[in-house]
Protein backbone atom coordinates (compact mmCIF):
# COMPACT_ATOMS: atom_id res chain seq x y z
CA UNK A 1 0.00 0.00 0.00
CA UNK A 2 1.48 3.60 -1.09
CA UNK A 3 2.11 5.79 1.52
CA UNK A 4 -0.28 8.24 0.05
CA UNK A 5 -3.36 6.26 0.77
CA UNK A 6 -2.90 4.94 4.67
CA UNK A 7 -1.51 8.98 5.27
CA UNK A 8 -5.18 9.72 3.47
CA UNK A 9 -7.37 7.05 5.69
CA UNK A 10 -5.63 8.97 8.68
CA UNK A 11 -6.41 12.52 7.52
CA UNK A 12 -10.12 11.50 7.05
CA UNK A 13 -10.19 9.87 10.56
CA UNK A 14 -8.98 13.19 11.74
CA UNK A 15 -11.30 15.33 9.72
CA UNK A 16 -14.55 13.09 10.80
CA UNK A 17 -12.89 13.67 14.67
CA UNK A 18 -14.99 16.67 15.18
CA UNK A 19 -17.06 18.74 13.44
CA UNK A 20 -18.72 22.22 13.27
CA UNK A 21 -21.94 20.86 11.75
CA UNK A 22 -24.17 17.87 12.11
CA UNK A 23 -25.04 15.31 9.26
CA UNK A 24 -28.61 14.12 9.51
CA UNK A 25 -29.99 11.42 7.25
CA UNK A 26 -28.02 8.62 5.56
CA UNK A 27 -27.35 10.27 2.39
CA UNK A 28 -26.47 6.88 1.10
CA UNK A 29 -29.17 5.19 -1.24
CA UNK A 30 -30.36 8.11 -3.42
CA UNK A 31 -30.66 11.62 -4.05
CA UNK A 32 -34.23 11.72 -2.60
CA UNK A 33 -32.70 10.86 0.78
CA UNK A 34 -30.16 13.34 0.91
CA UNK A 35 -28.48 14.00 4.88
CA UNK A 36 -28.40 18.06 5.67
CA UNK A 37 -26.32 19.77 7.57
CA UNK A 38 -27.73 21.44 10.28
CA UNK A 39 -25.86 24.59 10.29
CA UNK A 40 -25.94 26.53 14.01
CA UNK A 41 -26.52 30.59 13.56
CA UNK A 42 -23.57 32.71 14.28
CA UNK A 43 -21.11 30.10 13.73
CA UNK A 44 -18.21 30.22 12.15
CA UNK A 45 -18.15 28.16 8.71
CA UNK A 46 -16.26 24.92 8.86
CA UNK A 47 -15.97 24.11 5.47
CA UNK A 48 -12.20 22.63 4.34
CA UNK A 49 -10.63 23.03 1.05
CA UNK A 50 -13.33 25.99 0.51
CA UNK A 51 -14.44 27.35 -3.18
CA UNK A 52 -16.76 30.72 -3.64
CA UNK A 53 -18.71 31.17 -6.88
CA UNK A 54 -20.36 33.98 -8.09
CA UNK A 55 -23.73 34.04 -9.60
CA UNK A 56 -26.27 36.78 -10.81
CA UNK A 57 -25.13 39.05 -7.98
CA UNK A 58 -24.54 36.21 -5.21
CA UNK A 59 -21.69 34.51 -3.55
CA UNK A 60 -21.78 30.46 -3.36
CA UNK A 61 -19.08 28.45 -1.00
CA UNK A 62 -19.18 24.53 -1.01
CA UNK A 63 -15.91 22.50 0.66
CA UNK A 64 -14.90 20.08 2.21
CA UNK A 65 -17.36 19.48 5.07
CA UNK A 66 -16.43 18.11 9.00
CA UNK A 67 -17.81 14.93 8.15
CA UNK A 68 -16.91 14.11 4.45
CA UNK A 69 -18.27 10.79 4.01
CA UNK A 70 -21.71 11.62 2.55
CA UNK A 71 -21.50 14.53 0.27
CA UNK A 72 -21.43 18.57 -0.07
CA UNK A 73 -22.99 21.64 1.29
CA UNK A 74 -23.40 24.78 -0.10
CA UNK A 75 -23.84 28.74 1.43
CA UNK A 76 -25.14 31.42 -0.23
CA UNK A 77 -23.83 35.34 1.04
CA UNK A 78 -24.59 38.95 -0.78
CA UNK A 79 -21.53 40.63 1.38
CA UNK A 80 -19.02 37.36 1.98
CA UNK A 81 -19.65 37.76 5.96
CA UNK A 82 -22.78 36.61 6.53
CA UNK A 83 -23.59 33.09 4.73
CA UNK A 84 -27.12 31.41 4.35
CA UNK A 85 -27.82 27.32 4.11
CA UNK A 86 -29.01 26.43 0.26
CA UNK A 87 -31.66 24.21 0.19
CA UNK A 88 -32.43 24.51 4.09
CA UNK A 89 -29.02 23.11 4.24
CA UNK A 90 -29.74 19.97 1.94
CA UNK A 91 -26.61 18.51 0.24
CA UNK A 92 -25.90 19.13 -3.15
CA UNK A 93 -24.33 16.61 -4.03
CA UNK A 94 -24.38 13.11 -2.00
CA UNK A 95 -23.62 9.97 -2.40
CA UNK A 96 -26.09 7.82 -3.93
CA UNK A 97 -27.63 5.90 -7.32
CA UNK A 98 -26.89 9.11 -9.00
CA UNK A 99 -23.16 10.15 -8.29
CA UNK A 100 -19.94 8.27 -8.31
CA UNK A 101 -18.45 7.71 -4.60
CA UNK A 102 -19.14 6.53 -1.27
CA UNK A 103 -16.78 8.25 1.24
CA UNK A 104 -14.40 11.22 0.81
CA UNK A 105 -15.71 14.02 -0.60
CA UNK A 106 -13.23 16.75 -0.82
CA UNK A 107 -12.06 19.55 -2.11
CA UNK A 108 -14.78 20.84 -4.94
CA UNK A 109 -14.86 23.02 -7.75
CA UNK A 110 -18.31 24.99 -9.41
CA UNK A 111 -17.99 25.62 -13.17
CA UNK A 112 -20.50 27.27 -15.38
CA UNK A 113 -20.74 27.02 -18.94
CA UNK A 114 -23.84 28.36 -20.61
CA UNK A 115 -26.73 27.38 -18.71
CA UNK A 116 -25.34 24.15 -17.06
CA UNK A 117 -23.35 24.14 -14.02
CA UNK A 118 -20.60 21.49 -13.53
CA UNK A 119 -19.34 20.29 -9.94
CA UNK A 120 -15.84 18.98 -10.00
CA UNK A 121 -15.09 17.08 -6.92
CA UNK A 122 -13.02 14.04 -5.45
CA UNK A 123 -14.35 10.68 -4.02
CA UNK A 124 -12.81 7.76 -3.04
CA UNK A 125 -9.46 9.41 -3.90
CA UNK A 126 -11.25 9.71 -8.10
CA UNK A 127 -11.59 12.91 -9.57
CA UNK A 128 -15.82 13.12 -10.31
CA UNK A 129 -18.04 15.67 -12.15
CA UNK A 130 -21.62 16.28 -11.70
CA UNK A 131 -24.13 18.29 -13.74
CA UNK A 132 -27.26 20.89 -12.51
CA UNK A 133 -29.53 23.15 -14.36
CA UNK A 134 -28.90 24.92 -11.26
CA UNK A 135 -25.75 26.63 -9.20
CA UNK A 136 -27.69 24.73 -5.66
CA UNK A 137 -28.40 21.34 -7.30
CA UNK A 138 -28.80 18.87 -7.01
CA UNK A 139 -26.04 17.68 -9.56
CA UNK A 140 -25.88 14.80 -10.22
CA UNK A 141 -24.47 12.44 -13.48
CA UNK A 142 -25.93 10.96 -16.72
CA UNK A 143 -22.74 8.35 -16.01
CA UNK A 144 -22.10 7.17 -12.70
CA UNK A 145 -18.25 6.97 -13.02
CA UNK A 146 -14.89 9.25 -12.08
CA UNK A 147 -13.28 11.17 -14.83
CA UNK A 148 -10.11 8.41 -15.11
CA UNK A 149 -10.19 5.62 -13.38
CA UNK A 150 -6.83 4.27 -14.18
CA UNK A 151 -4.95 5.65 -11.13
CA UNK A 152 -5.84 7.68 -7.82
CA UNK A 153 -6.41 11.61 -8.02
CA UNK A 154 -7.93 14.03 -5.75
CA UNK A 155 -8.28 18.11 -6.14
CA UNK A 156 -9.68 18.95 -9.58
CA UNK A 157 -10.13 22.71 -10.96
CA UNK A 158 -11.43 22.93 -14.47
CA UNK A 159 -9.56 26.14 -16.51
CA UNK A 160 -11.05 27.19 -20.56
CA UNK A 161 -8.46 29.19 -22.33
CA UNK A 162 -9.20 29.27 -25.57
CA UNK A 163 -11.53 27.17 -26.68
CA UNK A 164 -9.92 24.00 -24.78
CA UNK A 165 -10.11 22.73 -21.46
CA UNK A 166 -7.60 21.93 -19.00
CA UNK A 167 -8.17 19.87 -15.68
CA UNK A 168 -5.61 20.56 -13.47
CA UNK A 169 -5.39 17.68 -10.48
CA UNK A 170 -3.19 15.62 -8.27
CA UNK A 171 -1.71 12.55 -8.55
CA UNK A 172 0.13 10.14 -6.16
CA UNK A 173 3.91 9.22 -6.19
CA UNK A 174 5.31 9.00 -2.75
CA UNK A 175 4.03 12.38 -2.28
CA UNK A 176 1.07 14.46 -3.82
CA UNK A 177 2.06 16.68 -7.18
CA UNK A 178 0.06 18.55 -9.67
CA UNK A 179 -0.56 17.62 -13.06
CA UNK A 180 -2.87 18.85 -16.18
CA UNK A 181 -4.42 17.55 -18.63
CA UNK A 182 -6.74 18.49 -21.76
CA UNK A 183 -10.43 18.05 -20.54
CA UNK A 184 -12.73 17.31 -23.16
CA UNK A 185 -16.33 18.90 -21.26
CA UNK A 186 -18.74 16.89 -23.59
CA UNK A 187 -17.47 13.57 -22.32
CA UNK A 188 -16.23 14.50 -19.40
CA UNK A 189 -12.39 12.61 -19.79
CA UNK A 190 -9.27 13.56 -20.10
CA UNK A 191 -6.71 13.23 -22.95
CA UNK A 192 -4.09 11.15 -21.10
CA UNK A 193 -1.35 11.69 -23.44
CA UNK A 194 -1.55 15.61 -22.85
CA UNK A 195 -1.10 14.41 -19.44
CA UNK A 196 1.93 16.53 -17.59
CA UNK A 197 3.06 17.20 -14.29
CA UNK A 198 2.78 20.89 -13.57
CA UNK A 199 5.55 21.47 -10.68
CA UNK A 200 8.11 19.26 -8.27
CA UNK A 201 9.03 20.20 -4.71
CA UNK A 202 11.87 22.42 -4.59
CA UNK A 203 11.73 25.28 -1.99
CA UNK A 204 12.14 25.39 2.14
CA UNK A 205 8.50 26.08 2.82
CA UNK A 206 6.96 23.82 0.71
CA UNK A 207 8.48 21.45 3.28
CA UNK A 208 8.88 21.64 6.78
CA UNK A 209 8.20 18.12 8.57
CA UNK A 210 11.78 17.75 8.72
CA UNK A 211 10.77 13.83 6.80
CA UNK A 212 7.52 12.70 8.64
CA UNK A 213 5.65 13.19 5.55
CA UNK A 214 5.80 12.66 1.96
CA UNK A 215 6.00 16.19 -0.35
CA UNK A 216 2.23 16.92 -0.66
CA UNK A 217 1.68 19.83 -3.07
CA UNK A 218 -1.90 20.30 -3.83
CA UNK A 219 -5.52 22.37 -4.13
CA UNK A 220 -4.89 24.85 -7.66
CA UNK A 221 -6.28 26.95 -9.26
CA UNK A 222 -5.31 28.51 -12.22
CA UNK A 223 -6.08 32.05 -13.84
CA UNK A 224 -5.08 33.51 -16.89
CA UNK A 225 -3.98 37.71 -16.54
CA UNK A 226 -2.48 39.57 -18.98
CA UNK A 227 -1.44 36.42 -21.04
CA UNK A 228 0.46 35.49 -17.79
CA UNK A 229 -1.03 32.24 -15.99
CA UNK A 230 -0.99 32.03 -12.44
CA UNK A 231 -1.09 28.54 -10.78
CA UNK A 232 -1.94 28.64 -6.83
CA UNK A 233 -1.49 25.45 -4.38
CA UNK A 234 -0.52 24.79 -1.21
CA UNK A 235 2.49 22.71 0.44
CA UNK A 236 3.06 20.62 3.60
CA UNK A 237 0.75 17.86 4.56
CA UNK A 238 -2.50 19.96 5.86
CA UNK A 239 -1.93 18.85 9.79
CA UNK A 240 1.18 20.32 9.60
CA UNK A 241 0.96 24.07 11.15
CA UNK A 242 3.01 25.37 8.46
CA UNK A 243 0.35 24.77 5.23
CA UNK A 244 0.98 27.15 3.13
CA UNK A 245 -0.07 29.02 -0.63
CA UNK A 246 2.53 29.84 -2.96
CA UNK A 247 1.84 30.60 -6.97
CA UNK A 248 4.03 29.93 -10.12
CA UNK A 249 3.60 31.72 -13.46
CA UNK A 250 4.08 30.35 -16.88
CA UNK A 251 3.04 31.38 -20.48
CA UNK A 252 1.43 28.37 -21.08
CA UNK A 253 -1.55 26.69 -19.42
CA UNK A 254 0.94 23.57 -20.29
CA UNK A 255 3.62 25.33 -18.39
CA UNK A 256 6.81 25.26 -18.04
CA UNK A 257 6.06 26.92 -14.32
CA UNK A 258 8.34 29.29 -12.55
CA UNK A 259 7.69 29.46 -8.71
CA UNK A 260 7.02 33.12 -7.35
CA UNK A 261 10.14 34.59 -5.26
CA UNK A 262 7.81 35.59 -2.38
CA UNK A 263 6.09 32.28 -1.81
CA UNK A 264 4.31 31.65 0.44
CA UNK A 265 1.74 34.04 -0.09
CA UNK A 266 -0.30 32.44 2.56
CA UNK A 267 1.45 31.22 5.91
CA UNK A 268 0.40 31.67 9.46
CA UNK A 269 3.24 33.90 9.73
CA UNK A 270 1.47 36.26 7.39
CA UNK A 271 -2.17 35.60 8.91
CA UNK A 272 -1.65 34.59 12.16
CA UNK A 273 -3.60 31.29 11.92
CA UNK A 274 -2.35 27.52 11.53
CA UNK A 275 -2.48 25.79 8.40
CA UNK A 276 -3.38 28.27 6.30
CA UNK A 277 -4.16 27.25 2.29
CA UNK A 278 -5.69 25.09 -0.32
CA UNK A 279 -8.60 27.67 -1.44
CA UNK A 280 -9.49 29.40 -4.25
CA UNK A 281 -9.37 32.22 -5.84
CA UNK A 282 -12.55 34.57 -7.34
CA UNK A 283 -13.37 37.89 -7.92
CA UNK A 284 -16.08 39.58 -5.70
CA UNK A 285 -18.99 42.34 -6.36
CA UNK A 286 -16.40 45.29 -6.04
CA UNK A 287 -14.08 43.68 -8.78
CA UNK A 288 -11.68 43.18 -6.24
CA UNK A 289 -9.65 39.73 -5.72
CA UNK A 290 -10.21 37.68 -2.85
CA UNK A 291 -8.97 34.08 -2.01
CA UNK A 292 -10.66 31.94 0.26
CA UNK A 293 -8.96 29.14 2.05
CA UNK A 294 -9.00 27.31 5.31
CA UNK A 295 -6.59 26.96 8.45
CA UNK A 296 -6.61 25.01 11.45
CA UNK A 297 -9.62 25.10 14.21
CA UNK A 298 -6.51 26.31 16.59
CA UNK A 299 -2.81 26.38 17.56
CA UNK A 300 -3.58 22.54 19.04
CA UNK A 301 -6.31 21.50 17.31
CA UNK A 302 -6.73 20.91 13.46
CA UNK A 303 -10.42 19.95 12.65
CA UNK A 304 -12.81 20.97 12.07
CA UNK A 305 -10.94 22.92 10.10
CA UNK A 306 -12.17 27.30 10.03
CA UNK A 307 -13.01 29.03 6.56
CA UNK A 308 -11.30 32.55 5.76
CA UNK A 309 -11.62 35.08 3.16
CA UNK A 310 -8.65 37.41 2.43
CA UNK A 311 -8.35 40.11 -0.06
CA UNK A 312 -5.59 40.11 -2.33
CA UNK A 313 -3.05 42.83 -3.61
CA UNK A 314 -1.96 42.63 -7.03
CA UNK A 315 0.84 44.78 -8.16
CA UNK A 316 2.67 44.70 -11.75
CA UNK A 317 6.39 44.36 -12.49
CA UNK A 318 6.41 46.44 -15.47
CA UNK A 319 9.63 45.02 -16.98
CA UNK A 320 8.32 41.19 -16.45
CA UNK A 321 4.67 42.52 -16.86
CA UNK A 322 4.31 39.38 -14.01
CA UNK A 323 2.18 40.35 -11.13
CA UNK A 324 3.82 40.25 -7.45
CA UNK A 325 0.80 38.61 -4.99
CA UNK A 326 0.09 39.60 -1.91
CA UNK A 327 -2.47 39.33 0.74
CA UNK A 328 -4.01 42.40 2.79
CA UNK A 329 -3.81 40.37 5.91
CA UNK A 330 -5.38 43.20 8.16
CA UNK A 331 -8.75 42.67 6.25
CA UNK A 332 -9.69 38.90 6.72
CA UNK A 333 -12.89 38.14 6.72
CA UNK A 334 -14.12 35.12 9.18
CA UNK A 335 -17.39 34.22 7.52
CA UNK A 336 -20.20 33.54 9.82
CA UNK A 337 -23.48 31.49 9.28
CA UNK A 338 -26.62 33.64 9.32
CA UNK A 339 -29.74 32.08 9.35
CA UNK A 340 -33.65 34.08 8.56
CA UNK A 341 -35.35 34.19 12.21
CA UNK A 342 -37.58 31.83 11.27
CA UNK A 343 -34.91 29.25 11.18
CA UNK A 344 -33.15 29.86 14.09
Amino acid sequence: MELKIMVSAMAAMFVAATSCVSNNGSGASSQSQQARVDFKDGEEICFADPTVFCDSGKYYMTGTLGDSSNGFAMLESTDLEHWTPVNDGSLVLASGSSTFGTTGFWAPQIYKEGNKYYYFYTANEQVAVAQSPVVTGPYVQDSVRPIDSSEKNIDPFLFKDGDKYYLYHVRFNHGNYLWVAEFDINTGSIDKSSLTQCLDYTDKWEKTDDGKWDPIMEGPTVVKIDDVYYLFYSANHFLNPDYAMGYATAKSPLGPWSKHNGNPVIHRSIVGENGSGHGDLFYGADGKPYYVYHVHQSDSVVSPRKTRIVPLVMTKDEQTGVLDIKVDSSHIIVPHISLPASAQ
